[in-house]
C-alpha cells in the first residue's frame, strides 16, 4: 500500500510542478502528453490502487489493474478538458480604431490649440481620453470621434443638431 500512496503523492507533486513547467512535455510529444495528464494518471493510479488494496481482499495485481484503469480514465479526462479549454475563443479585443464614429461628451473643455478630455464608450465600458478639436468645445457638449490619434487620444468634432 505504501507504493500506491507514494505514487499518488508523486502525482500530486507532478501536478504542482506542472504549474511552473507545463508545456515542456507538450512540446516534446506534439501535445499528446502534458504534465497535468501525467499527474492525473500517476496520482489516480496510486490512490486508486491504495483504495482497492486497503478496502478489499484483492491482491496487488488487481489493485494495479484498477489503478491503471482509473488512472487512464483520469488522464483521458484531463487531456480532453485541457483541449476544450485551449480552444476556447474569446471575442476580439477592442482597438482604438473602433472609437471612430462613436459619440461621447466633453469632460474637460477642449481649446482650439490644445487638448481636453472626453468620455466615450468602448465595448460598453466608459473610457476617458485626451481629445483635440479644430474648434473650441465646451464642457458637457456632445462630440463625434473623427480619428484615433493614439491609444490615449482622439480627434473630435462637436455634434451639430
Amino acid at each position: 500500500m505504501t507504493l500506491f500512496l507514494g505514487l499518488g503523492t508523486a502525482g500530486v507533486v507532478l501536478l504542482v510542478l506542472s504549474l511552473v513547467f507545463d508545456g515542456v512535455l507538450e512540446a516534446l510529444f506534439d501535445g499528446l502528453l502534458s504534465l497535468p495528464v501525467l499527474a492525473g494518471f500517476v496520482s489516480m493510479l496510486g490512490f486508486g490502487g491504495a483504495i482497492v488494496l486497503g478496502s478489499t481482499d484483492l491482491g496487488a495485481g488487481a489493485a494495479t489493474a484498477v489503478g491503471v484503469l482509473v488512472g487512464g480514465t483520469a488522464a483521458w479526462l484531463v487531456w480532453k478538458l485541457s483541449r476544450v479549454l485551449m480552444r476556447d475563443l474569446t471575442a476580439a479585443t477592442p482597438h482604438q480604431d473602433d472609437l471612430v464614429g462613436t459619440s461621447g461628451s466633453v469632460v474637460t473643455a477642449i481649446p482650439a490649440d490644445g487638448y481636453g478630455e472626453v468620455l466615450l464608450r468602448l465595448a460598453g465600458q466608459p473610457v476617458k481620453l485626451a481629445a483635440k478639436s479644430e474648434v473650441p468645445v465646451e464642457r458637457g457638449a456632445e462630440v463625434w470621434v473623427e480619428a484615433a490619434l493614439s491609444a490615449t487620444s482622439v480627434a473630435v468634432r462637436p455634434v451639430q443638431r
